[in-house]
């Protein structure tokens, strides 16, 4: 079945996102959601297991290496396809498979418990990352006569991450699900679902979309990875669904604040704001004044900096994406915490896309603040950028974009410059997508439980 086909056929019908989580305990809407399959090649494996494995797959080096080289793959160059044509097409079911994170080994389990006794969900995260990128492997896995993968992969894009409001059981394990969902000529995504066993049923705590991209043995360029075929007529319509969130990426892309202006009703939101913070009679636009429940957004910014160490290395000697995530995240939530006084949950993590790759040594500074407020949502925007302490040279890694909720309504932001204008107009575009998708229609009471 032609999958290019299939597209122009259904693409006007079909919505962008098909398989976000609502945020309630059950899903909103019965929309279509990870192909169900179950996993019949031998055992589950735990995270731990899971990445032993991909280091004698990938033939990275176990230990950081004390004179800073890294393994040599080089003679693995001769492996790579010239073309896509050349690589045989692999199926969904061949990508897909579950991990088991012990949470009901007490050792394993102290790494992810916070201070609330939940779980936290940056831990997760790392652990996602490290499956989404597991999976890709197991879609593009050579012949058995090849022992070693010649492709290096790596987190390009987090699409979307949505989360239910089921609480984790802190002492019970989870089990991460997944197969690739859609894959382009370098690139190829992946759907991961987060399940607990609940009264004798999994149930969904979490679904994200993660876009991987596959590069060369030394990780300098990009490398054709085997194209996807369906099976069914379910299976095509995922693979459609896949390249409708291609186009709707690139569409976001091209609606940026940065490249376009805002909109009529935007331009009034904004000027009407400013207004509203002028002294009553105001003959000039210098002084302002904070309006009553409202925070200057500038006032929101929190800061970290992180010194990389080897101990935070992906299999190829660069900062482990997830680790970053991790970072980014706990930032939002201590942002959150403070605005809200209160318990927060993470709600949606929205577009977080690899700039650069970050090296051992660099240092890491996070910039956190709060872009948009309605009712009990807050949209918090993350800024990471690295640097080299050898040359004080700074360039931007990533933008993370967190939607979190609390039981009662926080203050507003305000912007005052521009620039924060911007931010807010951008954080609302956010919100308004997460309420579009997961069908929110009163932000002003949230029923959360902890």
């Amino acid at each position: 079945m032609s999958v290019s086909r299939l597209w122009r056929g259904f693409s006007s019908r079909l919505p962008i996102n098909q398989t976000l989580l609502s945020y309630r305990r059950t899903w909103r809407q019965p929309q279509r959601c990870i192909i169900s399959y179950s996993k019949t090649d031998g055992e589950i494996l735990t995270v731990k297991q899971m990445r032993k494995k991909m280091v004698e797959f990938t033939g990275a080096q176990k230990q950081w290496s004390l004179d800073g080289k890294n393994a040599d793959r080089s003679a693995l160059s001769s492996l790579l396809a010239q073309d896509q044509t050349g690589l045989e097409p692999r199926k969904i079911s061949d990508s897909y498979d579950e991990i088991c994170i012990p949470l009901s080994d007490p050792v394993q389990r102290d790494k992810y418990m916070n201070m609330y006794n939940s779980i936290r969900i940056g831990r997760i995260l790392e652990d996602i990352d490290m499956f989404g990128v597991w999976l890709c492997y197991r879609h593009s896995k050579p012949a058995k006569a090849i022992e070693v993968s010649p492709l290096v992969i790596v987190t390009g894009l987090v699409d979307r991450i949505d989360m239910s409001t089921i609480d984790i059981i802190p002492d019970k394990d989870l089990r991460l699900t997944g197969h690739v969902t859609w894959v382009g000529k370098t690139s190829i995504e992946v759907t991961i679902n987060l399940e607990q066993m609940i009264d004798s049923s999994y149930s969904k705590i979490l679904e994200a979309k993660i876009v991987n991209v596959a590069r060369d043995p030394l990780n300098k360029r990009p490398a054709f990875i085997n194209p996807l075929v369906a099976e069914s007529e379910e299976e095509s319509e995922e693979l459609i669904a896949g390249n409708a969130r291609k186009v709707a990426r690139q569409e976001r892309s091209k609606a940026s604040l940065l490249k376009t202006a805002p909109a009529t009703e935007e331009r009034e939101i904004i000027h009407k704001m400013f207004v509203e913070s002028l002294p009553v009679g105001a003959s000039s636009f210098s002084h302002r004044i904070k309006p009553d429940n409202a925070t200057w957004m500038d006032e929101t910014k929190l800061k970290n900096v992180i010194i990389c160490f080897p101990q935070e290395r992906n299999l190829f000697n660069k900062i482990f994406g997830g680790f970053l995530m991790r970072q980014a995240l706990e930032l939002a939530f201590a942002s959150a915490t403070l605005h809200s006084h209160g318990r927060i949950r993470i709600a949606a993590i929205d577009n977080i896309l690899f700039q650069k790759p970050v090296e051992v040594g660099s240092f890491l500074f996070f910039l956190s603040e709060i872009a948009y407020t309605e009712g009990c949502y807050m949209e918090i925007r993350v800024h990471s950028e690295v640097v080299d302490p050898r040359t004080g040279e700074h360039d931007t890694t990533n933008v993370f974009h967190f939607t979190i909720v609390t039981e009662n309504p926080v203050p507003l932001v305000w912007p005052k410059t521009y620039g924060e204008s911007m931010l807010y107009l951008d954080g609302r575009r956010r919100f308004l997508e997460y309420k579009r998708i997961n069908q929110v229609t009163d932000t002003s009471t949230v029923s959360l439980t902890f």
